[in-house]
């Protein structure tokens, strides 16, 4: 009687060792994030700044999966909303997430969640592929941050002041990412 008690709890221990883990690389997939915000480029013609962030949610959402990388950009965003300032250039609180910037942040939740997923089925195997993965997520952030954008300097000026500026900086940020991902991964998989 004594072992299946012994096993339950090395079991349950085991399960919270994981928890613990699983939350450390959550909360710092976020600061990352917030970290990489921190480097912003102010555009004269459009509310949407440059920043590191997308580079950040491409290495979350390939090192943390679809399930963490999602929560930790969620999270992410509850710290900003909440009036930490881990938002481009340090900004904060919950007007960001209804303001014209505000799709780019629900994309980078769901552009994480999607590279995650495709890296859980092998996205993540060759430089090519991990190359397409990013430029999924980017055009997940590109469309939700546009479309949002669009609602307050119209579909025009969105598509010319939202994404076409940011083309060439993305695909130098997808291309670092590729070649930071395995430095990621090892980061990440010591914390496991």
């Amino acid at each position: 009687m004594n072992r299946p008690l012994a096993l339950s709890l090395t079991a349950r221990l085991g399960v919270r060792q994981r928890g613990l883990q699983d939350a450390l690389l959550i909360f710092g997939g976020s600061l990352l994030v917030a970290a990489l915000a921190q480097v912003r480029i102010p555009l004269p013609f459009t509310p949407v700044p440059i920043t590191g962030q997308t580079l950040g949610v491409f290495l979350v959402g390939a090192t943390l999966g679809s399930h963490r990388a999602a929560l930790s950009l969620g999270l992410y965003l509850l710290e900003g909303s909440m009036g930490l300032p881990v938002f481009a250039g340090g900004a904060a609180g919950s007007v960001h997430l209804f303001g014209p910037t505000g799709g780019y942040l629900l994309g980078f939740v769901v552009a994480a969640y999607v590279i995650g997923w495709l890296a859980e089925r092998g996205w993540d195997r060759s430089m090519g592929r991990v190359a397409l993965m990013f430029i999924v997520g980017e055009t997940i952030i590109l469309g939700l941050g546009s479309l949002v954008l669009a609602r307050f300097i119209g579909l025009e000026r969105a598509w010319l002041g939202g994404v076409l500026p940011f083309l060439p900086g993305d695909a130098l940020k997808a291309l670092l990412a590729v070649l930071l991902l395995p430095t990621a991964r090892k980061v990440a998989d010591s914390h496991l």
